[in-house]
């Protein structure tokens, strides 16, 4: 088989496996990452657009947790139209937010009182339809949650993106109970990169997707997001062969 017929029989695959999760072909617009090998990894060739999607740090510790939120915070910036922030605590620092390309005259911010009251906030704002994304940190989040954002999502055209922050050490792993999520990422903070000069270079993260609808889990060493919310191959991997990053960003499931 041609490679040309193989990427068509695959992409016949996936519609098949899109109408039994029933989700129609409206629903299939896509943010792409810019970055083709990330981008193959996913069914839609990008971040499903009218979806949920869940976000994490690596490790316990504030490094990984602000990791994920700049990841998320460039995801929305990439997107048209205001970003809805909910969260219980007011501990944003925005010029970060606009550091990786998310402006804050695009932001608007709800403080709700309790995570019931995050999550109504959260299912409004994707209902409403008007919006680029809405970014939720969300500390819990049940399998029953996850299908009515997913839902809301897909009813308001929304980019959903739901933060799964730790507050303390030895928290549950956000990731223990299965959602409705099409993704599910996990970003790590890496040292950054060597100069020749003495200094610090771009930042740079680990960036896993845990789990894919209709897709594979796969492993990416990314330079974080810059002033546009553009991410990049690490310059290591980027000047390898083919073959070699392949088996770099293999599955890892």
């Amino acid at each position: 088989m041609s490679a040309s017929a193989a990427r068509a029989a695959v992409a016949d695959l996936r519609d098949r496996i899109r109408r039994l999760d029933g989700r129609a072909p409206r629903d299939r617009a896509a943010l792409s990452f810019g970055v083709p090998e990330i981008d193959a990894r996913l069914p839609d060739g990008g971040l499903a657009l009218a979806s949920l999607h869940e976000v994490s740090g690596g490790g316990d510790d504030m490094t990984g947790a602000a990791a994920a939120t700049l990841f998320a915070a460039a995801v929305a910036a990439r997107t048209r139209g205001p970003v809805l922030w909910c969260l219980t605590r007011a501990d944003l620092f925005a010029p970060a937010l606009a550091q990786a390309g998310l402006a804050p005259g695009r932001v608007v911010y709800v403080e709700a009182d309790d995570e019931k009251s995050l999550l109504a906030c959260f299912e409004e704002g994707l209902r409403h339809g008007g919006l680029g994304a809405v970014v939720a940190e969300v500390a819990r989040l049940s399998m029953t949650a996850s299908r009515r954002l997913q839902l809301a999502a897909e009813a308001g055209g929304t980019l959903a993106l739901a933060l799964r922050l730790r507050r303390h050490r030895g928290q549950a792993d956000a990731y223990a109970e299965p959602s409705a999520a099409v993704t599910r990422w996990r970003v790590t903070a890496l040292p950054s990169a060597p100069l020749p000069v003495p200094g610090l270079g771009r930042a740079r993260w680990r960036l896993e997707l845990v789990r894919c609808r209709a897709g594979e889990a796969a492993e990416f060493e990314v330079e974080a997001a810059d002033a546009e919310g553009r991410i990049a191959l690490s310059s290591g991997l980027a000047d390898r062969s083919p073959a070699a990053r392949d088996g770099r960003l293999g599955a890892t499931a």
